[in-house]
């Protein structure tokens, strides 16, 4: 059976910036959770950053440039916390090669877990295509990543990893 790594402030987890959570009460999520597929994750804690937190976004491009070495991510005022979220990234990938998970589904918009939008780096609410920093490592690594909205596209990429099938 395969596991699914989730963004623990979609399983209700008070992890986001704000000390809230996410929580996604989808059918197929739910029954990943009741199969006992479901591993959570959240990166930022991972990397060390505290709940609750200033807001950050990526400025300079989106996950792949920050791991790149040219973006950044920054809170509003300004201060560089591109390390930790690169730390927790990491720390996610690792998790995930130690389990061999190949799917993730990570909370859009996020600057760690975006996994198709992310903020634009402007504070404004604003946000554009793009990935966050985690999200970019495990797609980097080739783990499949895919956010809540994408719950039934995940389901049958999970369905063809159990039969054996190559996506």
């Amino acid at each position: 059976m395969h596991s699914i790594l989730v963004s623990s402030c979609l399983l209700g987890e008070p992890v986001r910036y704000d000390g809230g959570a996410s929580r996604c009460d989808g059918a197929i999520l739910q029954r990943w959770i009741r199969e006992g597929r479901v591993v959570p994750v959240c990166p930022e804690l991972a990397g060390g950053l505290p709940v609750p937190r200033p807001p950050a976004e990526i400025t300079g491009g989106g996950g792949p440039e920050v791991l790149g070495g040219t973006a950044r991510v920054l809170e509003r005022s300004g201060r560089d916390v591109t390390a930790p979220y690169v730390l927790g990234a990491d720390h996610t990938l690792e998790m995930a090669a130690a389990m061999g998970i190949r799917l993730a589904v990570l909370k859009e918009g996020s600057p760690s877990c975006g996994a198709g939008l992310i903020h634009d780096g402007s504070f404004t609410g604003a946000k554009g295509p793009g990935l966050g920093v985690a999200a970019a490592r495990l797609r980097q690594a080739g783990i499949r990543v895919f956010c809540e909205a994408q719950l039934a596209e995940a389901d049958c990429v999970l369905g063809q990893l159990e039969r054996g099938v190559s996506s």
